[in-house]
């Protein structure tokens, strides 16, 4: 439409400290002269926004016809960080530039930051333009494996088009300075630097890794590497061909192109949908007004739940006594004790919340924000957050939460009488399962005289699920160690005749692990060969629920679970 930088009828202010006076300045001559000025990045001046609502306010005086004014923010990351008056997003035509699903999409998008010009810059035309198609395939894996939640990434990360960018450059730079391509280089610079450089979870650090140790490596040049399971490397091609040939060879969507198994799909569309259906029923109305019927459901529903958990609760268990039933404090010992006193710390401000809140109902007390909070939590099913902030890390809704929580106390009430390790410990049922796998390696140590620092713990996965012990197995508990259970695998199963990790099977998302041994060894003892290390987490949501570090037995390469993201988890 004519309007060039050239012509001097287009301001592009990019903003930032001290752009405002030129942002206004080109406002100010484009209003009378009818240019067009875009105004970048309006987000970064948090402070000049309501002026600059003020000066849109004024447009509406009068002003040249041909006179338009753009502006580009990036979305607010949470509903606090939303700074854009209303003014300036009411007036405005809105328009959104969503990021492209798909592996095909992003791969597509990832080359599009190139050109026919920059597949002919290098000296090693073949290896750079291989090496640089491997790059944009990364790219796209690790941008789209978002999708599949804490399985894809234990992290969100803020991977970008400057990263890849950067990496082509570097990788120019390197293959036109060395006659033989740094392989190793390259990997350390792209999975560390470029990219490692936004990692912060040592997990996250090890699956980037294993991708590019996956996608850099001779064969991608020889045109013998594939990319994803169905798509090999592409051959030496023009610019136009490369966009064909991913038009033409790329699989279908599906969690291989990722080195996922199909179950992740399952899971993140669960996931979706769960969250749906949590915000449409929070939207219902609540206010009394709103239905005559439904007030009176809604304070017998919680009353309902308020009295079933106040008959169900046990009394807090008496630590003077229990304390006074133990001659020998070994370390499973002290577990047993802080484990009842956290519990204790749980259940006694559950008591005390409901019954505060019972009064309130009755009208013997005034209602506070709290009790309102307890009051919304029971009626959606939801944990309260001022149990959930005493109590262990959980995904469930407050009915299955409770039962849950039931058994933990019946467990812990069995191992309190006599302080006995049970034959079998249930490892999710503890506020923090490390405590226990610390006490396996401290009694070792103290057992056999060895330095605690240089114990580490080896798991060895039994033949036997929890129901199938006998009364003959629980006779003889482990002479080293302690026997536990109920972890589930995610990501693939355990195969019991073989002993190993093998690929899960279709829609069985949760497959439970064996009674294992942990029993504790010095480290030089420890055989790493044909072992994946699988970390533990207490939850699904991992990240920060990590616990501890099994070794399991493998045939595949370890690399293999490590991008299909197997993991083992106490709860599920």
């Amino acid at each position: 439409m004519g309007f060039t930088t050239d012509c001097g009828n287009f301001h592009n202010v990019s903003l930032g400290q001290g752009q405002e006076i030129v942002a206004e300045q080109a406002m100010d001559e484009s209003l009378q002269k009818g240019h067009w000025v875009v105004l970048q990045n309006i987000h970064l001046v948090k402070k000049w926004l309501p002026s600059l609502e003020k000066k849109m306010e004024s447009f509406a005086g009068g002003c040249h016809p041909d006179f338009r004014l753009f502006m580009s923010a990036e979305p607010a990351a949470t509903p606090a960080a939303h700074i854009i008056p209303q003014g300036i997003l009411e007036s405005s035509i809105k328009i959104t530039n969503e990021p492209p699903t798909g592996m095909q999409a992003n791969l597509h998008k990832a080359l599009d930051n190139f050109n026919q010009e920059t597949l002919e810059m290098c000296g090693k035309e073949a290896e750079f333009k291989a090496i640089l198609f491997a790059l944009c395939y990364f790219h796209a894996v690790v941008a789209e494996r978002r999708k599949f939640g804490p399985q894809g990434w234990n992290k969100i990360y803020p991977f970008n088009v400057g990263d890849l960018t950067i990496s082509v450059f570097v990788l120019y730079n390197y293959l036109e300075a060395n006659s033989k391509v740094p392989w190793e280089d390259l990997r350390y610079l792209f999975g560390e630097i470029m990219y490692g450089g936004h990692i912060t979870d040592d997990w996250d650090r090890r699956l980037c890794n294993a991708y590019l140790e996956e996608l850099m490596q001779p064969d991608l040049v020889d045109g013998e590497l594939q990319l994803a399971p169905g798509f090999p490397a592409p051959p030496n091609t023009d610019y136009l061909g490369y966009h064909q040939y991913i038009e033409d060879a790329m699989p279908q969507e599906s969690p291989y192109l990722y080195g996922l198994h199909p179950n992740a799909e399952i899971g993140f569309l669960t996931t979706t949908s769960e969250n749906l259906f949590r915000t449409i029923f929070e939207m219902q109305p609540r206010d009394a007004q709103a239905s005559g019927a439904s007030t009176v459901t809604r304070e017998d529903k919680v009353k309902q739940m308020l009295d079933e958990v106040m008959e169900k609760l046990p009394e807090e268990f008496n630590m003077v006594e229990i304390m006074g039933k133990v001659e020998e404090r070994t370390p499973y010992v002290i577990v047993a004790f802080q484990e009842c006193e956290r519990m204790n710390h749980l259940t006694g401000e559950m008591k005390r919340s409901l019954r505060e809140l019972d009064l309130g109902l009755k009208g013997e007390l005034t209602i506070t924000s709290d009790m309102e909070e307890l009051e919304n939590a029971l009626f959606l099913d939801q944990v309260p957050a001022i149990w959930a902030n005493r109590a262990y890390p959980s995904l469930l809704g407050l009915s299955a939460w409770f039962v849950d929580l039931l058994l933990r106390l019946r467990e812990l009430e069995t191992w309190a009488t006599d302080f006995v390790l049970p034959m079998s410990v249930w490892l999710g049922g503890f506020f923090n399962p490390q405590s226990l796998l610390t006490a396996i390696m401290q009694s070792t140590a103290r057992r056999y005289e060895l330095p605690l620092d240089k114990m580490c713990l080896q798991c060895d996965v039994t033949k036997k699920m929890k129901e199938d012990f006998t009364i003959a197995d629980t006779r003889c508990a482990p002479r080293d160690g302690a026997y536990v259970h109920g972890l589930f695998m995610e990501g693939a199963r355990w195969d019991v005749h073989a002993g190993i990790i093998m690929d899960s099977r279709l829609k069985d998302l949760f497959p439970p692990m064996p009674v294992i041994n942990v029993r504790a060894i010095t480290q030089d003892k420890q055989d790493m060969r044909n072992m994946y290390e699988c970390p533990v987490y207490k939850t699904r949501t991992r990240g920060p629920t990590y616990v501890w570090t099994f070794n399991l037995k493998t045939k595949d390469k370890p690399s293999k679970w490590t991008l299909a993201g197997v993991a083992l988890l106490l709860q599920t």
